[in-house]
């Protein structure tokens, strides 16, 4: 496989560090992207220490104008494959959700992942190559109450692949999203706590009643398994799966 040059945003820890990890261990050179540049540059360290070719930005994605100026921004580097990562949560009914919170998340996860294929999607077209992979969610696909910012925006994703798939059918271009059921990132720990409050029950009974429950394997998705999708779809083995919704979820979406 050819060696890229991978952002992904949000990329200082959780899913995103573990994909710069996998991705960066083949040989790709790893861009992360953080709104925490301190954060990011620990990551970048990390990297390193791991013989992993890598460099830190700080990006504010709901940053409109310093997402457009990306690509100049990062020049001599060039991006072929941008991971949509960045991601934020909110548990509340909708009658107690702060309206600037919802619109925070549909900024993050949606209109960002939107801007910045924008943005980077020029060069990709240039040097027919390119790969946008979103990491959606299970709730992607399904829903849970208490999180409909969270749902609205991670549904959003697969439309908007489906229509920037459409409009790259001409290249060597895919847009995908990968659609993981719960994953035990620090995202997802602070969720265990605000679900407890909200449905009145015990963090414990949070895990077993509520996130894993629906899935028959009954076990958290691990980022290997996101890294591992990821990488596949780098390959030009993968070069005709687009505008797929890859759900990786022990079944959930069975019943």
């Amino acid at each position: 496989m050819a060696k890229r040059n991978v952002l992904i945003t949000g990329g200082a820890s959780g899913i995103g560090l573990g994909i710069a990890q996998h991705l960066g261990s083949l040989g790709h050179h790893i861009i992360i992207a953080d709104i925490n540049l301190a954060a990011a540059t620990i990551a970048v360290e990390q990297l390193h220490k791991q013989d992993i070719g890598a460099s830190a930005i700080e990006l504010d994605v709901t940053n409109l104008q310093d997402v457009a100026n990306l690509a100049n921004t990062l020049l001599p580097l060039t991006v072929d494959v941008l991971i949509n990562n960045a991601g934020v949560q909110h548990v509340s009914k909708l009658e107690d959700f702060p309206p600037e919170k919802w619109q925070l998340l549909i900024n993050i996860m949606l209109v960002a992942p939107a801007m910045l294929s924008q943005a980077l999607l020029p060069n990709m077209r240039k040097q027919n190559y390119g790969r946008i992979i979103n990491i959606g969610s299970v709730h992607s696909v399904v829903a849970s109450p208490f999180k409909s910012a969270y749902v609205a925006a991670k549904h959003g994703l697969l439309g908007f692949a489906k229509t920037l798939a459409l409009e790259t059918g001409d290249c060597d271009v895919t847009v995908n999203t990968l659609c993981p059921a719960y994953v035990k990132t620090p995202l997802v720990e602070n969720q265990i706590a605000a679900q407890a409050i909200e449905n009145g029950i015990s963090e414990q009974e949070v895990v077993d009643t509520i996130m894993l429950a629906p899935m028959p394997k009954k076990a958290f998705i691990g980022i290997d398994e996101l890294a591992a999708t990821a990488a596949f779809l780098l390959s030009n083995e993968a070069r005709n799966i687009t505008a797929q919704a890859l759900v990786i979820d022990g079944g959930w979406t069975a019943r």
